[in-house]
């Protein structure tokens, strides 16, 4: 009796409207496309906020490690300025500044006859020689003003 059509109903149903106690199919099949959505939606938003952190880590740059707590930060926190900052971060390139500096002590150091610091500058150490050469290099060579 629950299969019968009410009797006021004139034209065939829409194959989408079932009868009591069978599955909506339309029901599965929107449930299915709205699950996969909201994935596809959650991979693309990460993704997205991943690419500061890609970005500078394909680059090999120093600040990779400051890049990637930002894009930690903006995504913790929901403030998108962190965000922001990461990316831009990961586009410029920053001078290494404390190797630049190193050479320039160990350079300093070499002319001014003290010992150069271990493992800064090997080559440089072996192509100029001791200190003390240089500094007798420096003592033989001829004064201007002692004529």
């Amino acid at each position: 009796m629950a299969s019968e059509i009410h009797p006021l109903v004139k034209d065939p149903l829409p194959s989408f409207i079932v009868g009591p106690g069978e599955v909506d199919t339309l029901l599965v099949i929107a449930g299915g496309i709205l699950i996969a959505g909201i994935l596809a939606v959650g991979l693309l938003f990460l993704r997205l906020h991943s690419l500061p952190e890609r970005m500078a880590h394909k680059t090999k740059k120093i600040q990779f490690e400051v890049v990637a707590v930002l894009g930690l930060l903006s995504l913790l926190t929901g403030v998108h300025i962190f965000w922001v900052a990461g990316l831009l971060l990961a586009l410029i390139d920053i001078p290494d500044f404390p190797s630049i500096f190193g050479r320039m002590a160990n350079a300093l150091e070499r002319i001014s006859g003290g010992r150069a610091r271990a493992g800064t500058a090997p080559e440089a150490a072996s192509r100029d020689g001791t200190p003390e050469e240089h500094l007798q290099k420096q003592t033989d060579a001829p004064r201007l003003d002692a004529q």
